[in-house]
């Protein structure tokens, strides 16, 4: 059944998920926005036929609700507009750290939350999303949540004791992945091949990687034991990554992401 959509926060996640869910043009009615920048609100007005309007306005009109502000910004457009929220609004929460339990206690009222996980892949329509249901969201709320998030990559819907460690595995991996890249971009150009020629090996090395390991649905280890001769040049950088502690230094970078989110929640 169509609905009105709401979204506060025009940043670039909240319109990668807009682009996303406006696919489907049978899925809603009409789209409200609200955001401090006009720039931006005048984008989505242009791309997505939205309307501008107040918080409390949004809220009003809108049956489904995208808080899309930042982690610190989510008290304050709650407490101006805990009148306006009732049973019938469904709140979908994109804030990172921000806990359903503090979202509900601001709000005063049983609200159907949910809270997700967003990745910047989105961006692309290859994102991985998390999904995490409150006291009052029902399932079919959830069901709805990710039939729309499904559109920029693939959802999951979990107990939110779960959120700080996705967090930290697909929140924080892009950023990984990009590092990786980069890295073995930067040591081929120091083996004397062209930035062009680096860019487009590595890219599509890595890119090859991840659609075998999709369709072959093997372990890594089993992949990567098919690439590595005895004595040969696989093995020896292999060995070169391993002294140099690149396992141990992902066990420690995603502890320390999954720590710092959960000290979000407590902020």
């Amino acid at each position: 059944m169509p609905f009105n959509l709401g979204i506060i926060g025009c940043g670039k996640m909240g319109y990668a998920l807009l682009k996303g869910i406006t696919q489907d043009s049978g899925a809603y009615n009409t789209i409200y926005i609200c955001d401090t920048d006009d720039e931006r609100m005048g984008l989505f007005t242009r791309e997505f036929g939205a309307l501008a309007t107040s918080h409390q306005q949004l809220i009003a009109n809108a049956d489904v609700i995208i808080l899309a502000v930042k982690p610190a910004q989510v008290k304050s457009v709650l407490a101006s507009t805990s009148d306006v929220w009732s049973n019938e609004k469904l709140l979908i929460s994109i804030a990172a750290g921000i806990k359903i339990a503090a979202i509900e206690k601001e709000l005063g009222k049983p609200v159907r939350v949910v809270r997700v996980m967003p990745n910047t892949p989105c961006l692309v329509g290859e994102g991985v999303i998390a999904i995490a249901g409150g006291h009052h969201a029902s399932l079919a709320d959830l069901q709805l949540v990710q039939a729309m998030l499904d559109r920029v990559g693939i959802s999951i819907i979990l107990e939110e004791s779960y959120m700080d460690a996705v967090t930290a595995v697909s929140g924080s991996g892009p950023a990984y992945a990009f590092l990786i890249v980069e890295a073995m971009m930067d040591a081929a150009i120091n083996l004397g091949l062209s930035s062009d020629i680096s860019r487009r090996l590595v890219l599509q090395t890595v890119k090859g990687s991840i659609t075998m390991l999709e369709k072959t649905g093997d372990h890594p280890a089993v992949l990567k034991a098919q690439v590595t001769s005895p004595g040969g040049t696989t093995i020896a950088g292999l060995r070169e990554l391993e002294a140099g502690g690149i396992r141990e230094a992902f066990f420690a970078a995603m502890e320390k992401a999954w720590q710092r989110s959960m000290k979000l929640g407590t902020d």
